[in-house]
């Protein structure tokens, strides 16, 4: 095992950050936006172009694929199917992280890895143009999503050595770069879309995606270096305490789950509501639909400096909510903005649209429950996992997001037969559910959860640094 040494001035970066994690950030917002950039488009492509005959009939495979779904959901309305497919879609991007990282902590290394993932997801983007390799650009774009989001985010903890107070402000820096790619995408591909076409945003995307490669490569200097192939292949026999930590990551597992769906709703059955329920036009200029999706990755930019600085003041005190206290105020927070959604017919019009400050609202109230969970579970994973299995239990974190994403679109189809009060209630239950079942198991969890090992010590991938290893200021992520 390498020890703590002080680290070389030329890696300290800015604002006493090492330079990795702001190239890491930016590739990342590249990535995001790539990916809310074609996200944004994608339900409302579908219900309004793609799946619409004259369109439909040019997909390769569809048929079959739509067969092999509706054996198990039954007969889809074009509005479900849609719905659903863009659950599958958006699941899959969320579960090949743990085959992708795996990949990265044990053949490739985590720079190959990416950069494949890069040139996958572009070439996914670019086949979006044309309505045949529909089906082949999800594809691509989910094995890219796989080799990509499970080796960036994942090089992060190698940056900082064990119980540097670093760590947790490190993964909200980094969260910046995930939501200034979500609030600039939705709005260049949704003014792009709506000007030139459906295709010409998706191609926006997929040079996005170059971008995002480029910025990686051209840094790679300031990141850690991958063991050789020889370190890679020899790992360590886990210790108890890493085993017990396991179990209880993956324990959490469920009611991560129970957030993920709500989440992923905004993604998804959210437009269509937002289309037909709330007053789009301001003055003599109708706001594109993709728009509020730009607002959702502004959304915690606007609150984190406040809510970061509310923690450190808590800190100080000593009253600072613990990790999986955080993540069950998320949940519930979240719960509260679900509902918010479902009380929007007590101030709609005559038209039975809600004015576009309700949606705003939400934007800003649902976030600060996204702010409270989902940096604070990557930074979980990432740092209470064994260094040799960090990318693959990373990936593990994804799973949440993939079994959300997938229940969200089976629960879409539920919106044309339901009231969107109750669609909207429905999903504030879950989420609630959730928090609760936190608040219950967190004094189980924080104990199990807790590192035993001995101070002073960084696993192999942290080992990797140039001029070995980074310095401590002391504390630990979990209080």
């Amino acid at each position: 095992m390498a020890t703590n040494v002080a680290l070389p001035a030329r890696w300290r970066g800015i604002l006493d950050h090492p330079r990795g994690l702001y190239l890491l950030a930016a590739t990342e917002l590249w990535e995001r936006i790539s990916y809310h950039g074609m996200q944004a488009l994608l339900v409302l492509y579908m219900v309004e172009q793609l799946l619409l005959p004259g369109h439909i009939e040019r997909i390769a495979g569809f048929d079959r694929y739509r067969a092999i779904v509706e054996a198990i959901t039954g007969p889809l309305s074009t509005q479900a199917l849609a719905a659903q497919t863009f659950g599958l879609y958006t699941g899959l991007i969320y579960f090949t992280p743990v085959i992708g990282g795996a990949i990265g902590d044990r053949i490739t290394g985590r720079r190959g890895a990416v950069a494949a993932g890069a040139l996958l997801m572009t070439a996914g983007h670019f086949s979006l143009a044309f309505d045949r390799s529909f089906l082949l650009a999800l594809l691509l774009l989910i094995l890219g999503a796989g080799l990509l989001r499970g080796n960036l985010s994942a090089q992060i903890k190698a940056l900082y050595a064990d119980g540097d107070r670093r760590e947790a402000d490190a993964f909200q820096i980094y969260y910046v770069g995930i939501n200034l790619g979500a609030f600039i995408a939705p709005i260049l591909t949704g003014a792009l879309a709506a000007t030139y076409g459906w295709h010409t945003g998706f191609a926006f995307a997929g040079f996005g995606m170059l971008v995002g490669l480029a910025v990686y490569l051209a840094g790679a200097r300031y990141l850690p270096r991958d063991p050789d192939r020889r370190v890679r292949a020899r790992r360590e026999a886990l210790t108890a305490d890493e085993r017990l930590r396991i179990r209880w990551l993956v324990a959490l597992l469920p009611f991560c789950v129970g957030f993920w769906i709500a989440q992923s709703q905004v993604w998804n059955v959210y437009n269509l509501w937002v289309r037909d329920h709330v007053a789009l036009r301001v003055g003599g200029f109708m706001v594109p639909v993709p728009w509020l999706q730009a607002l959702d990755g502004l959304a915690p930019i606007i609150v984190m400096p406040a809510f970061l600085a509310l923690w450190r003041w808590q800190a100080a005190r000593g009253r600072e909510p613990d990790d999986i206290a955080k993540m069950a105020i998320g949940c519930l927070v979240f719960a509260g903005g679900a509902a918010w959604l479902a009380l929007a017919p007590l101030v709609s019009g005559a038209d039975g649209r809600a004015p576009l400050v309700w949606a705003v609202a939400f934007h800003l109230l649902s976030n600060i429950g996204w702010l409270y969970f989902t940096p604070i579970a990557l930074a979980l994973y990432a740092t209470r996992s064994p260094s040799g299995l960090r990318g693959a239990m990373i990936g593990v974190n994804t799973l949440a997001t993939f079994a959300g994403s997938v229940i969200s679109g089976r629960l879409g189809g539920l919106y044309e037969v339901l009231s969107p009060a109750h669609f909207w209630l429905l999903h504030a239950a879950i989420v609630g559910a959730a928090g609760a079942g936190l608040l219950i198991i967190a004094r189980a969890a924080r104990k199990g959860l807790a590192e035993r090992a001995g101070p002073g010590t960084v696993g192999a991938w942290d080992a990797s640094l140039p001029e070995e290893g980074n310095r401590s200021t002391g504390g630990s992520f979990s209080k």
